[in-house]
């Protein structure tokens, strides 16, 4: 009886033994930190940017504020900043107005003070846009060139990073610095809807500026813009490979020429002289050496009326066999479209080069479609403008010559890579892989 006594003892310890050990066991499970989710450190970043059908313009979609929101943006290589409207019911629960002489204000190369007074009693309050002692900055409708006063302000942007093939993890600028500008600055010849202009030029507060001092990633700007009305291009933020359906890294056959930077932060490359399948266009000799103007918000390339001239007497010879037609507005060239016969790169037309150096080794050959373009039914017409005796510059590069090219801007190396048209690699910049849609909300930052 001892014995079995002494059992049941035994066992009823060691079942407590067993729940007091298996509780433990559990506890420590419960209060055992999770791993912390990794930081994602972008290596490159890529930017949705869509042919607008009506003006020819490309604007990109930026998603900003708090809750974040897709707004569209013309896209303007040339630009300062990012100017927003924020006329149009701006909500954001982290937007700021930097005070005039703040550190804000000297970053943006801002020195006067402004003071918005509210317009009507149904504003009292100071809102987005209009604050007492903000700073003040020039925001520019890039095709009209009409100018207004905005002031600075602050709030988060959201942008995709992506390993080159295909879209990754959104990531964020917490304090990204852009304008305040008026609605009226949107209202001439821009596509319906737009939200602002996304300045990409060389200054301190431009969208690449930011986002390189964000997030330590090298200031190269890589342009694809598709050829197509509606067709998604992309522009890369960082080193390559930039990769494009099915497979294909376009980056690898760039050709580099010097880039200079304007006093505005305008792109400049130096043309040293214009050919037309290998003969050389006769310039006047105070422009055989003309600076070029790379130019997003020009939808056609525009020529000195002295240069134009004689490139379009040349290309006439060279095409003598297709007849001219009444020229199209603003064309000033034009043919008989039902001439001319097509191959897998485009209209079989002669091709423009541009030389980029004294050896006549760099070349950017502009064919097929960045020659010419359909400006009505059975009318096709050299996509270039005669700009006058007194353009901005000798030559602006406008965006009909770029689309389906990749230009690259280096401002590491101070230099410009170009690809030549991407049909010659059976690719072209509608072929990156947008398919993979990340949530604004699945954000971070480095």
């Amino acid at each position: 009886m001892a014995s079995f006594l002494q059992f049941l003892l035994l066992f009823s310890l060691s079942l407590h033994l067993a729940f007091v050990s298996a509780d433990d066991q559990s506890s420590e499970t419960q209060t055992q930190p999770r791993p912390p989710t990794p930081i994602i450190r972008p290596t490159k970043l890529g930017l949705k940017v869509q042919k607008d059908g009506a003006t020819n313009l490309h604007v990109a979609q930026i998603f900003k504020r708090t809750p974040p929101v897709q707004l569209p943006f013309v896209v303007d290589l040339n630009g300062e900043f990012l100017s927003v409207n924020c006329e149009n019911k701006y909500l954001s629960s982290t937007f700021n107005a930097p005070i005039c002489h703040s550190a804000q204000c000297s970053r943006a190369n801002t020195h006067t003070c402004r003071t918005c007074s509210p317009k009507s009693p149904r504003y009292p309050m100071a809102r987005p846009g209009c604050h007492v002692n903000a700073c003040a900055v020039t925001a520019v409708n890039p095709v009209t060139q009409q100018r207004a006063i905005g002031e600075l302000a602050e709030d988060v942007l959201s942008i995709p990073s992506t390993l080159g093939s295909r879209p990754g993890p959104m990531v964020t600028v917490p304090q990204f610095l852009f304008a305040c500008a008026p609605s009226t600055l949107l209202q001439g010849g821009l596509p319906q809807n737009v939200q602002g202009i996304a300045g990409m030029g060389h200054s301190r507060i431009s969208l690449p500026s930011q986002l390189s001092s964000q997030f330590g990633i090298p200031q190269k700007i890589a342009i694809c813009l598709a050829s197509g009305s509606g067709q998604n291009g992309v522009i890369f933020f960082g080193e390559g490979p930039y990769m494009m359906l099915p497979g294909i890294d376009v980056s690898r056959q760039l050709t580099y020429a010097p880039l200079s930077i304007g006093q505005q932060g305008e792109y400049l490359i130096n043309v040293q002289s214009i050919q037309i399948n290998n003969n050389i266009v006769p310039l006047p000799p105070k422009l055989r050496s003309n600076q070029a103007m790379l130019s997003t918000t020009t939808p056609y390339t525009i020529l000195h009326q002295s240069i134009f001239i004689a490139l379009t007497q040349l290309y006439i010879k060279q095409f003598s066999g297709v007849p001219q037609v009444k020229a199209v507005p603003p064309f000033g060239l034009c043919f008989d479209a039902n001439k001319i016969s097509y191959s897998e790169m485009g209209p079989a037309v002669p091709s423009i080069q541009l030389v980029l150096d004294n050896q006549q080794k760099l070349r950017w050959t502009i064919s097929g479609q960045n020659v010419i373009v359909q400006a009505r039914p059975g009318v096709m017409c050299l996509a270039m403008v005669n700009g006058g005796p007194n353009p901005k510059t000798p030559i602006v590069i406008g965006g009909h010559q770029m689309e389906d090219n990749l230009v690259q801007l280096d401002l590491v190396n101070s230099r410009v890579g170009f690809s030549n048209s991407l049909l010659f690699q059976r690719t072209n910049c509608a072929n990156f892989n947008f398919n993979l849609n990340f949530n604004a909300n699945t954000t971070a930052t480095p």
